[in-house]
């Protein structure tokens, strides 16, 4: 076959699908996409294959794991209807809010046609502002500034270089937030029976926790006993944010791959969390979406100050140079910065 416009070749059909060739080779892996060979042996997708692709992005973006695709695209509906369940939650939910924002609008413009114009604080109720979700004095080293915490999603990243004070951010975060928990380093000391005490307290924990675990092998992790302390805590019974220490702590990249693409994955209604990593694979910048948001504590010692993914943002730069593979953070895991001694 030759390779002609028709055809595309591995980064043109990653790029146009919008997902990485590494993805793409994973589905020719699970025999989920076949492509074509051109006549020098090298990999071509034609519309069929880019039609089977596009179909397995779509399921991804449901929450499907791969086993689930592949059953679906046998004939098995079942999964697609427990994604398609889920995705129709988030979108109610999103629905419900722009419905009584509208009635909000509707409520102004006839007080206005009355003669009675709205207060500044009332047509704040309306705009696309984030609502501050805690306030508290910032820890050492910044010397008790006043910090707004707002604009915070469903998977929230704490980035900076060492000693920038990002692990006491965590700390005074999980302090000022209402059932909120801190899950530190100390978790890898945890051991198989104490993780199987603390699920077997709640059946229906177990349950989460059991079939997540199952989601994240079928996307190529690990399961090591820091991947199952960690699930342990994320699917556990107590429900209220979770604030952990670098999340990459103990797993390979492929487990920090299927980990990210996991927790992209959950449904609207799991728990917020605040993650602090310095793992690309963790906080891929051209992967991050809008249900995600970026913490940074820059190295002066500046306030803590909000990133946008995209170059030319301010601390976006910064925020690349904290960021590394897991081999290079391997060099450097367990590493404190030296402070001074606070009198």
């Amino acid at each position: 076959m030759d390779h002609s416009a028709h055809f595309l070749s591995p980064s043109e059909a990653a790029a146009r699908l919008g997902i990485s060739i590494k993805a793409l080779r994973i589905y020719e892996q699970r025999g989920l996409v076949d492509p074509l060979r051109t006549s020098s042996g090298w990999r071509a997708y034609g519309p069929d294959e880019m039609a089977r692709a596009g179909e397995i992005v779509g399921f991804r973006a449901l929450g499907l794991s791969l086993t689930q695709i592949a059953q679906v695209l046998k004939g098995d509906r079942g999964g697609l209807e427990h994604g398609l369940a889920l995705h129709q939650a988030s979108l109610e939910n999103g629905v419900q809010r722009l419905i009584e924002t509208i009635g909000r609008v509707a409520t102004f413009r006839r007080a206005i046609a009355a003669g009675h114009a709205p207060s500044p604080a009332q047509l704040a109720s309306i705009m696309p502002t984030s609502p501050v979700l805690a306030v508290f004095e910032l820890p050492w080293p910044w010397g008790g500034e006043r910090f707004e915490l707002r604009d915070v999603k469903a998977l929230n990243y704490i980035i900076g270089p060492l000693g920038s004070g990002k692990t006491r951010l965590a700390h005074a975060i999980a302090d000022a937030l209402p059932d909120a928990r801190f899950l530190g380093l100390d978790r890898a000391a945890a051991t198989s029976a104490d993780i199987d005490a603390r699920l077997d307290i709640d059946p229906a924990s177990k349950a989460r926790f059991l079939q997540a675990l199952d989601w994240l092998i079928d996307e190529g992790a690990t399961a090591s006993l820091a991947l199952i302390a960690l699930l342990a805590e994320l699917e556990g019974q107590h429900q209220g944010m979770l604030i952990i220490d670098m999340i990459e702590q103990g797993l390979d990249q492929a487990t920090q791959e299927a980990l990210i693409s996991y927790l992209r994955n959950r449904p609207a209604t799991a728990r917020t969390l605040f993650m602090l990593t310095r793992s690309k694979m963790i906080l891929d910048l051209s992967a991050v979406t809008p249900n995600e948001a970026i913490i940074f504590c820059p190295a002066n010692h500046n306030p803590p100050m909000t990133v946008h993914p995209y170059p030319g943002a301010p601390g976006y730069e910064a925020v690349a140079t904290c960021l590394a593979s897991p081999d290079v953070r391997a060099r450097t895991e367990g590493v404190i910065a030296w402070r001074p001694a606070v009198a």
